[in-house]
């Protein structure tokens, strides 16, 4: 790390570019075979028309006379094998991990696991709260001369982010073990047991193993191990000919091995989680308690220049000071907003990484609708 510290303000890597309607003429008129739904949201979406060899094949084969025994027969006996002999030769070897049986005591601990995050995030477990957020570090502005400050192991850099879902927590923990002091925003008004299984890949389990041992370990210990079966994309119904080649209902299209490559590469077997498991255990091993403060979202900072850090203001009026800001704040990033200098409604609500998919219909509706008006302002290219 450099002994001189500049202002570093990260746009999140979770801030992904939505379509703007006010480019909608980027896109051909769609032709009359364009297939329209409509979902129970009442959201109606249109499949886009194109042009270039690939819109030139279709016409192609819509004119061309149908033979139909070219599409007669069975699908390949080769893709409705579910464990190849490579893949099976695999999972026999002494260090490829071994299924456990599903049982009531297994069962329980998941699902005990799942209600522990529950009640840790509904009590504020480890969140700012009180007298301590009225002593928060970030709250006072330093005096910085131009050029920045000397940063030590006692003084060290100091980094607000932006958004607590998983990107920013681990963003956070990633900081903490690297010896910066971190606050870390998050709008929801608590980590609420919302969202799936979420599959972290051998390679996510070693980059956070070297973030932290103990995040590493207690994910693998809270997780289902799923590099023990083969994953891939099954067809779910009849297509092909025999020159294409022929796929009944339920064959494979492609099969892939995670555990193969893992254990050539030393890495640790793919694992699922349930999110709310995953939010608890990166707030309680990532970093000190304190750490998350929530209802708190960005509106707006101010680059202070010349390497003096960021000014952050947050919805309620709060004032943070730090050396760097990182947004980690969602698809309608407000960071990224302020950053690239959108539009006023290109920073909206996005569904929270602590509360999503805690909507109902009505609510759900109004963020189709919201999320249109807002894509509407957001410049795609960001």
């Amino acid at each position: 790390m450099a002994n001189r510290s500049s202002t570093r303000i990260a746009a999140a890597s979770l801030a992904l570019a939505a379509i703007s309607l006010q480019q909608s003429s980027a896109f051909i008129t769609p032709s009359s075979s364009s297939r329209v739904t409509s979902t129970k949201l009442n959201v109606v979406g249109e499949q886009a028309s194109s042009i270039g060899p690939a819109q030139a094949l279709r016409k192609l084969k819509e004119t061309l006379p149908q033979i139909d025994w070219l599409a007669e027969g069975d699908g390949s006996p080769s893709n409705k094998i579910d464990i190849p002999d490579h893949v099976a030769h695999v999972l026999a070897q002494p260090e490829a991990p071994k299924r456990e049986a599903e049982n009531e005591a297994r069962t329980e601990k998941i699902r005990s696991r799942a209600k522990q995050a529950s009640e840790d995030a509904m009590a504020l477990r480890g969140m700012l709260t009180g007298d301590d957020d009225a002593k928060a570090w970030w709250r006072t502005q330093r005096s910085v001369s131009e050029g920045g400050r000397t940063v030590t192991k006692d003084d060290p850099l100091t980094v607000l982010v932006a958004g607590g879902g998983i990107a920013g927590l681990v963003v956070a923990s990633a900081c903490h073990a690297k010896g910066m002091k971190v606050a870390l925003f998050e709008q929801a008004s608590s980590y609420a047991p919302y969202g799936g299984p979420i599959q972290i890949q051998s390679n996510a389990l070693r980059a956070l193993q070297q973030i932290n041992p103990t995040i590493f370990e207690e994910l693998v210990a809270a997780g289902t191990c799923t590099a023990d079966r083969v994953s891939g994309l099954k067809i779910g119904y009849r297509k092909g000919n025999k020159l294409a080649g022929l796929y009944d209902a339920g064959d494979w299209l492609v099969r892939f091995d995670t555990v193969g490559p893992a254990l050539e590469a030393g890495l640790p077997a793919t694992v699922v989680v349930d999110r709310p498991v995953i939010q608890q255990i990166l707030v309680k091993h990532g970093f000190p308690e304190g750490t998350v403060r929530i209802k708190s979202r960005i509106d707006q900072f101010e680059d202070l220049g010349k390497g003096q850090g960021v000014a952050v203001t947050l919805e309620d009026g709060t004032k943070a000071y730090a050396d760097v800001l990182v947004g980690a704040d969602g698809i309608w990033s407000q960071v990224r907003k302020n950053l690239h200098g959108l539009e006023a409604g290109a920073g909206g609500f996005a569904a929270s990484g602590a509360a999503g998919g805690a909507i109902d219909d009505k609510e759900a509706r109004k963020l189709a609708r919201d999320t249109v008006e807002i894509a509407a302002k957001a410049d795609r290219r960001f």
